[in-house]
């Protein structure tokens, strides 16, 4: 069994990034017994990233933030996506059978654009390359967010118009891994923490900033009816 994942270096590492994902990466690099491969997604924060010397330095922290966090070398494939030219060539033969409506479709695309992102060819086709970083590898299981469930849902919509376009089954159509109770980590502004939002608890900031960012935090003081069952934190 194949697993492949990656995190977007747009910014520090934050709590979202590691009870979301990492946690998990470490988790299925010790248990798994399969091949298992993370990157740094360099290519996917060139969406929101312009300075070229801004995004070597998160590529280069985000690689020392995984060795930090546990991934291992000796068990897992790390690598930086600009690495792999092969992804890139593989995106746009992906373009060529990707309809238009199923782009159209994707929540985090019109999540970015309602908060004022500009609309870019590159967001709007990030799911083609997502899919690509999936595919390249023959991946059979994708630990991500909630968030990115659709995107692998996209990946599979995406391999099958391949495969059938080409008249045989050449790509793998991969699973999605989400861990249940913190597939979306709440921000201190009870959005999902995200770096863009600026509401993120970085993971390696210095003790009096966490603490400032926790002390923020926004809660619901309003009472509650002792008769209402309450949601778990991270559904």
């Amino acid at each position: 069994m194949r697993i492949v994942s990656g995190v977007q270096p747009s910014g520090n590492l934050h709590l979202g990034n590691y009870l979301g994902a990492i946690r998990q990466f470490v988790a299925l690099q010790d248990h798994s017994e399969g091949e298992c491969s993370f990157f740094v997604a360099d290519l996917h924060a060139m969406t929101t990233i312009h300075d070229g010397k801004a995004l070597r330095s998160l590529t280069l922290r985000v690689a020392t933030d995984y060795l930090a966090l546990g991934l291992d070398p000796d068990r897992a494939v790390i690598y930086r996506q600009s690495d792999v030219p092969q992804v890139t060539e593989l995106a746009w033969m992906l373009s060529t059978v990707t309809p238009m409506g199923l782009l159209q479709r994707g929540h985090a695309y019109k999540d970015k654009i309602a908060r004022g992102i500009t609309p870019t060819h590159g967001l709007f086709a990030y799911p083609v390359l997502m899919a690509a970083d999936v595919l390249i590898v023959r991946a059979d299981r994708v630990p991500v967010g909630r968030d990115q469930k659709q995107h692998i849902e996209m990946t599979r919509d995406i391999a099958a118009a391949f495969n059938n376009t080409h008249g045989e089954e050449i790509l793998r159509l991969p699973e999605a891994v989400i861990l249940p109770k913190a597939s979306v980590v709440p921000g201190i502004d009870g959005r999902k923490m995200s770096k863009s939002y600026g509401n993120a608890i970085e993971l390696f900031a210095p003790e009096s900033e966490i603490r400032r960012s926790v002390m923020s935090i926004v809660t619901d003081s309003a009472p509650r009816s002792r008769s209402k069952k309450l949601s778990p934190p991270f559904s």
